[in-house]
């Protein structure tokens, strides 16, 4: 797939990862060689400690923190990493055990024991950071420390999702000396035990990772250091990757830059395309006096039409999506097909009208740029388009430039309805169905739903084969269907551009699409 008569003409290369994978073609060079080597994303970290962090900030801190289990390359099931092994040592899911490995120590030094294992599962809970990490917890009762390598998780309930749960980068491991137990670190230092070390910082601009020569994992790096360089849009970002400013994307592509790298209109780059796992979808807050009402939601769900989204604003680089579970995963649907069909005027209109609801309804869509991509704001117009032209809503848009300050609002309940992403924690139908609802999510707004909280999801915990709990997942569905509070839009396909120089894009994605930067280096043989 690379032009061998490399001196006269360099060829850009369009690869699905199982083709890219089976590249035999360079080997591995010096890793110092040629220097850091430059991620472009315009997702930038909201935190920079893990008990306040329930999105994107996991991109960084898997590279930079470590957590008991996590993902080798390859792997779709967690495996060891700061742990030497982890079990369930009962038949009910209930009773979880880690043994750390020997010599494990932080980045300046201090041990990682036991003890400071059970101080950063601690105080997620205790702090309960808006926003953070702690509905992730809720199966946990308590975290027992034995001796200086011992862990032992006692559930409340069974979960066989837990493992993925403590694989997640919420639950890194951090040094008790600079985190305190009962609030978030304040000073913008970072002390973790991963891969690499946070050389330097600049908020929404730029993270400088160096090789942690005290890091004792599975990570095998394959260069010394990376640079993560933060940007507004993707326009931007491909900008400088033809400028070779930075030597690859991940995150943001625009629909128009990867149709453009498709058609190898930069024979000096290549695009690295998989399978998705990402969604777009709304959310309706139950507290404003229009979206609380259900006639509205589901009359809003009969207008969408996702097929011309997909087409129209992103170029078919997405899929349209009919249930919170995307396909791939057991338990995926097409509810909200089987219910509204066709986008259809009429019928939304006789909703509405059989809820006594005659006047055009007034609703505030909210949404940020700065996280799910530049179509974005091409999007919420569409949709403004759509459901104004049938002449039952009038919809003004908003939006605010930062995801820092777009999540704030919206954990304080600000918005009527605005729009997610979802960036799963783990691959399981569970972990698109249990973190949005219950009365702490992570959408900062309450969604009672008991039939699934205390039924269908503890059910399907104590099943640890996760191919037989497809019937809890679909019927969990279908009350998501009906209540209409989520309403999903898009399933994402990940891509990644990158120079023709830089090799390992397709191995660098773990199962939740966060970049593993240890995976990159450059080519230097033929």
């Amino acid at each position: 797939m690379f032009n061998r008569n490399r001196g006269l003409r360099q060829v850009g290369a369009i690869a699905s990862i199982s083709l890219v994978a089976g590249c035999g073609m360079f080997s591995d060079g010096d890793p110092a060689e040629g220097g850091p080597i430059v991620v472009g994303t315009t997702s930038a970290p909201s935190t920079l400690d893990p008990a306040a962090s329930w999105d994107g900030s996991w991109e960084l801190f898997r590279n930079i923190y470590q957590t008991l289990l996590s993902y080798p390359s390859g792997a779709t099931s967690p495996q060891p990493d700061a742990a030497q092994s982890c079990e369930f040592t009962d038949s009910t899911n209930r009773v979880y055990r880690c043994e750390l490995r020997e010599g494990l120590t932080f980045s300046d030094g201090d041990a990682v024991d036991a003890q400071a294992v059970k101080h950063s599962i601690d105080r997620i809970l205790a702090i309960n950071a808006p926003g953070g990490p702690a509905g992730l917890l809720g199966s946990l009762d308590r975290v027992q420390a034995v001796g200086d390598r011992e862990v032992v998780f006692h559930l409340k309930t069974s979960d066989a999702t837990f493992p993925f749960v403590l694989a997640t980068p919420a639950m890194s491991v951090v040094d008790p000396d600079d985190y305190p137990a009962d609030r978030l670190r304040e000073d913008g230092g970072v002390t973790g035990s991963g891969p690499y070390a946070l050389d330097s910082y600049d908020e929404g601009a730029r993270a400088e990772l160096v090789r942690n020569d005290s890091y004792k994992g599975f990570a095998e790096r394959r260069n010394d250091a990376v640079t993560i360089r933060y940007f507004d849009d993707s326009a931007a970002m491909v900008q400088a990757l033809r400028d070779q400013d930075i030597d690859l994307t991940y995150r943001g592509l625009a629909a128009d830059d990867i149709v453009a790298l498709q058609g190898g209109a930069d024979e000096t780059l290549q695009l690295v395309e998989g399978a998705g796992v990402d969604i777009s979808y709304l959310v309706f807050n139950p507290k404003d006096e229009w979206a609380a009402k259900p006639a509205v939601r589901k009359a809003i769900a009969q207008l969408v039409d996702r097929a011309t989204i997909a087409h129209k604003i992103y170029k078919d680089t997405v899929d349209p999506l009919y249930s919170m579970v995307p396909k791939g995963l057991t338990g995926h649907t097409t509810g909200f097909f089987d219910d509204y069909g066709d986008p259809d005027p009429d019928k939304a209109r006789r909703i509405l009208t059989e809820a006594g609801i005659t006047d055009p309804v007034p609703l505030t869509f909210w949404y940020t740029t700065d996280r799910y991509g530049s179509e974005t704001a091409v999007l919420f117009k569409e949709l403004e388009r759509q459901l104004e032209a049938s002449g039952l809503f009038e919809i003004t848009l908003k939006s605010r430039d930062t995801w820092k300050t777009y999540a704030e609002g919206y954990q304080k309940g600000e918005y009527p309805v605005f729009g997610r992403g979802w960036f799963p924690d783990f691959p399981d139908a569970d972990n698109y169905i249990a973190p949005f609802v219950g009365e702490q999510n992570a959408l900062g707004t309450p969604y009672p739903a008991p039939k699934i909280t205390e039924e269908l999801l503890p059910r399907s915990r104590r099943e640890s084969d996760r191919a037989q709990v497809e019937a809890d997942f679909e019927e969990a569905q279908e009350i998501l269907v009906r209540d209409a509070r989520l309403l999903p839009l898009w399933q994402g396909k990940q891509y990644v551009a990158a120079s023709e120089e830089i090799a390992g894009a397709e191995r660098a994605l773990d199962p939740s699409t966060i970049m593993m930067v240890w995976e990159l280096y450059r080519k230097t043989s033929w």
